[in-house]
């Protein structure tokens, strides 16, 4: 069976550069010094007879595939041969033995229990398109559609992982993209004001994150479990997913923009427990990494909606904590003039809260203006949030008495 080993690795879904690297960690985990290299492993799956692994390799080797040495196609000599007998056998074998008849294993880890159809990186590729695309269609038309698009996604990845035929390649990255889909719908969670149900996304998509061992998608489910917390006013939490957030970019090695997010959520916190020069020192380091940037070469996916205007919106909100109403203005103006095109969502938003300072500060009729800039686009965005912040102004804005404020609110409420 000279062909044993290939047709082993293959079945795992290995290629040859990535079994080295396979091998490589499980010799760690086995607490083994030995390694391999592609040429020494196209040798082992082409020669005849291939030549003989050292001890070391072997162990490894029987640990990966579940076998003995001599059913990946080696001569193995009898003091070497791994035989099946129960590891409490009183007898003279005292090396690595299987439970099992080893060439049923074999079968049984290449022929699935319940074939379905094959999954390959075409079908991944599909795949991200549309879980990328969610970004654009939360940030224009809002989450609630949004929410709908990645329950499909999420039925259809889940229907895969559980019934397909994959490599293990591709199964890591089904299980990342679950991970992806879960840290989704905490953020529709939040958005909705649904915050028990975002937390439990959350822990779904920390879990599933660790799972695949991906630091910056366990970082970018902790910056919307920052805002969750702060909903449900738990700021402790609040601060340890923050701190939690910058140790875990660190050890990935992550670039200005991502700790940029991270930054804002920590000024997000501060601001909320009232510890204004902890949010003033956040937002420095915000503005520090703004700076840098420019010359971030590779951002994912969820940093990427992060720009000026998120610092001048946490700047004016950090105003409006120490009752300042006046002083955030320019910081949310800005915001407004530098928002791109393509967060129809977010520019709403930041415009009903620059209206609710406008308001606090007497203007109500550049308030009103405001709101009434939204209003005209009224209809496109389907995001809780946004309806829950135009309905507050309206209760704000009948305490006015002013015509114009009065109008404003009939306009409210005939349109939302």
């Amino acid at each position: 069976m000279r062909d044993g080993l290939a047709r082993l690795r293959q079945a795992a879904g290995y290629t040859q550069e990535s079994f080295v690297e396979v091998f490589r960690q499980e010799s760690v985990r086995l607490g083994i010094a030995a390694a391999v290299s592609a040429r020494q492993l196209r040798r082992w799956e082409r020669e005849t007879p291939p030549p003989l692994p050292h001890p070391g390799q072997q162990a490894v080797l029987e640990a990966l595939f579940g076998v003995p040495l001599r059913e990946m196609g080696f001569n193995v000599p009898a003091h070497r041969e791994t035989v099946a007998v129960p590891i409490s056998d009183a007898g003279g074998v005292k090396r690595r033995t299987f439970v099992a008849d080893a060439g049923a294993l074999a079968a049984a880890a290449l022929i699935p229990a319940a074939p379905g159809p094959r999954v390959g990186t075409a079908d991944l590729g599909r795949l991200r398109e549309r879980l990328d695309g969610l970004y654009q269609t939360d940030h224009t038309a809002g989450s609630v559609p949004a929410g709908a698009e990645a329950g499909r996604i999420e039925r259809e990845i889940t229907s895969v992982l559980g019934s397909a035929s994959y490599t293990s390649r591709v199964g890591r990255e089904l299980q990342t993209m679950l991970a992806e889909l879960h840290g989704h719908r905490a953020w529709y969670g939040y958005d909705g004001g649904r915050i028990a149900e975002g937390r439990g996304a959350c822990l779904e998509a920390l879990a599933a994150a660790q799972f695949v061992d991906n630091p910056l998608l366990q970082v970018s489910v902790l910056e919307t479990f920052v805002l969750l917390a702060v909903k449900a006013d738990r700021s402790w939490e609040a601060a340890s997913a923050v701190e939690n957030a910058y140790q875990l970019a660190s050890r990935a090695g992550a670039g200005p923009t991502v700790h940029l997010v991270i930054a804002l959520r920590d000024a997000n916190v501060a601001t909320h427990t009232g510890d204004l020069s902890s949010a003033r020192r956040a937002l420095t380091r915000a503005v520090t990494y703004q700076g840098r940037a420019d010359s971030d070469a590779d951002v994912p996916n969820w940093a990427r909606f992060v720009g000026p205007f998120e610092v001048d919106y946490a700047t004016a909100d950090m105003y409006v904590r120490a009752a300042q109403p006046k002083r955030a203005v320019p910081f949310l103006r800005a915001g407004l003039r530098s928002i791109g095109n393509g967060l129809a969502r977010n520019s709403a938003l930041y415009r009903v809260k620059l209206a609710d300072v406008l308001l606090a500060a007497g203007e109500v009729e550049e308030a009103c203006a405001e709101v009434n800039t939204v209003l005209d686009t009224w209809g496109g965005i389907a995001s809780p949030r946004l309806h829950g912040k135009v309905r507050d102004f309206k209760k704000a804005a009948r305490a006015v008495d002013s015509s114009t404020a009065r109008a404003c609110v009939a306009r409210i409420h005939e349109t939302v």
